[in-house]
This record gives structure tokens, sequence and C-alpha cells, in this order.
């Protein structure tokens, strides 16, 4: 019996680029100097994955600037005055917003996928940002000459594309990054907001049949950044039966932090469709302690007591350190908690075969 297990993102990167970055930005180092340090980033990320055990890796989103906004890499027509996300901590982070049309994406993650599989045999995860993240770059006074409508149908071809191009480059799976989504209920509780992306993301999945969807996912969070999220307060139990209606084969869920994962659980048993996987959360990637094997397999089994085992994995509440600006967790503490969810999910899958 094998429960699959993956990370979800991205991975703390290294001192040596972070401080590359901080040259490269003030005109002290070349672009070509900077894409040695990257490469070197993405090299060192794939061989400590491999070293984790790891049965899938992933490029750690070390050259994306953020999860979100990797597609605007090189677009004049977007602006840093968008949309401002307050966090529990009370820092910020403010969204991009576009500024004329058309939107087209700068950057499609297949070329992550692409450089990865240089490095590795084994099978690469790539995460992508979701259209829902992206259609809040429309900004609210609207703009002249393209309309809201141009702007939906031509993100919904971009996000398509982007999707495409990582199956296309053999991605093992994809993983759409839906970390708004518990964040639009708290904008929103009568979740007419989080309806309107479940409608939209649903419109991106259509594009793609049966099987591929089962090879791409959703993930879910309440945000994490410096430590902080923007939307924990917010009860899963009005997100979950909504999220479940996304056409994905299959969905990353934060659980290791939630304080009652049993009544998590008892609504996702309540809502998975049979053709659905659920990766539930057992690493807290905003808790610095390393989570010892043993804590993780008594979580998968909690979880396995709510959802058949055919349909279960393990992952990470979210992704570590997922703006490149975040140093908050480091990179070895990063990967001893992705080998101790490796090894326990093991446990947990011996303990389930021993008693079935």
């Amino acid at each position: 019996m094998l429960i699959p297990t993956e990370s979800i993102g991205s991975i703390p990167r290294p001192p040596q680029l972070l401080d590359a970055l901080r040259e490269f930005r003030e005109g002290r180092l070349s672009r070509e100097r900077l894409d040695t340090y990257y490469d070197a980033a993405l090299r060192d990320t794939i061989e400590r994955f491999e070293q984790t055990g790891s049965p899938v890796v992933s490029d750690g989103e070390q050259t994306k600037p953020s999860f979100a906004t990797y597609p605007l890499h090189g677009l004049s027509n977007i602006a840093h005055d968008g949309m401002v996300i307050t966090f529990a901590d009370g820092h910020t982070r403010q969204l991009p917003k576009l500024t004329s049309g058309p939107f087209r994406y700068g950057v499609h993650a297949g070329d992550y996928v692409r450089a990865a599989k240089r490095y590795t045999k084994l099978p690469v995860k790539q995460a992508v940002i979701s259209a829902s993240a992206l259609s809040l770059l429309y900004p609210p006074e609207g703009l002249a000459g393209y309309s809201q409508e141009a702007f939906i149908d031509d993100l919904i071809k971009e996000t398509v594309a982007d999707i495409r191009s990582c199956l296309t480059q053999g991605a093992h799976h994809v993983q759409i990054d839906f970390t708004e989504g518990r964040l639009s209920v708290k904008i929103d509780p009568s979740k007419q907001l989080l309806r309107q992306f479940i409608d939209l993301n649903n419109r991106v999945l259509e594009h793609f049949t049966l099987e591929e969807r089962q090879l791409i996912g959703v993930h879910t969070c309440p945000g994490g950044d410096h430590d902080s999220t923007h939307s924990a307060d917010v009860d899963y139990a009005d997100l979950l039966p909504d999220l479940f209606q996304l056409k994905a084969g299959n969905f990353y869920m934060q659980l290791a932090s939630e304080k009652n994962p049993d009544r998590v659980l008892a609504v996702v048993r309540d809502n998975i469709r049979p053709n659905q996987r659920v990766y539930v959360g057992v690493i807290d990637v905003l808790n610095p302690e390393v989570e010892e094997p043993e804590l993780v397999r008594d979580s998968i089994l909690q979880a396995a007591e709510y959802i058949p085992i055919n349909q279960l994995g393990s992952t990470d509440d979210c992704g570590f350190s997922p703006f490149e600006d975040d140093r908050s967790t480091g990179r070895d503490t990063a990967f001893a908690k992705i080998e101790a969810r490796v090894i326990g999910t093991k446990l947990a899958a011996s303990a389930l075969k021993f008693g079935s």
C-alpha cells in the first residue's frame, strides 16, 4: 500500500541567491551573473529534495519572485499599486494591477519544468498561479478600451496555456495555488466571491480532458508569509464544500496547523468525490520545530479514519517562504521537515497495510 506524498512549492532561497538578488536590483550584478546563482540554487534544491527520499521533486520556485507574480515578469502594462492583503501580524502584501490591455503572460511555468528536469530523473511537480488570483489584477475602475469580459477571456486562455505548458514538458502533477479561496470568504462572507472564483477556475479546467485533470490539483491554505497568515480565522467548513466543486483530481490541504483537524476531516469526508484525492497537510511550515516522523504518521492515520486510503496523500501545509524576500524559515529546516514527512508517510503506509 502506497500513500503518495508531495511538497507544495516554495523552498527558502539560499542566502547566496538572496544576496545576489539584492545586488542585481542595486545595479551591482549583471543578469548573466544572477542566472548562475539561480542555476546553482535550482541544482542544489533538487539534490536536497532527492536526499530526503521524496518520490516527487520540484524546482522549489527558486527563480520566481513569488508564487503569484511569475507570469508578470517582463510585462510593461503592470503597476505595483493594486489590492493590499493584510496578514494577522499586521504586515501587508500589495498585488500588482493591470494598466492596459491586452493581458498576456510574460513567462509560462513549463519553462521551470524543463529547467528542473535537467537535474533529476525523478518526477517533477510544478505549481502555477490560479486564474482567480490573477483576476484581481483588473482594476475596479476598469480600463479604457479593454473590458473586464475581454480581460477574463484573455486570462483564461493564458492560464490554460500555462498549465498546458507544464503538462507538455512532462510535469508529474500541476498544482494550482488557490490561497485566495479562503481569503475570499473573509472578504465576502456571502461567498459570492468564492463562487465566482470557483466558476472562473472551472472555466480553465474544462479545457482539459478527464485524464488530464487527474494530473491537475488545487492547493488551499490560509496564506503563509513571514510566519503569519491572512485568513486562518475563516472556518474551513465555509470553504470546503465549494472547493470540492472544482473539476480537479487532486486537492492539497493545509491541516497540520488546524486547531480541530477531526472537524475539518469530517467536512472533507462529506464532500470529497470518488475521482478526487486529498493530500492532507502534516507539516506546519510556520512552526520552526521539525516534526517527528511518528507525529506525521499519526496525522495520516487520523486522516485515514475519514478519507478512503486510495484517495489519501500527504503534503506540507503551504510552501516555505513563497516570496523571495521571506527569510523567516531556514533552508535546512525546510528540508528536515520534508524528510520527516517522507519517513512518516512510509510509516503510516506500513501501519495501514498491517491493519488491513
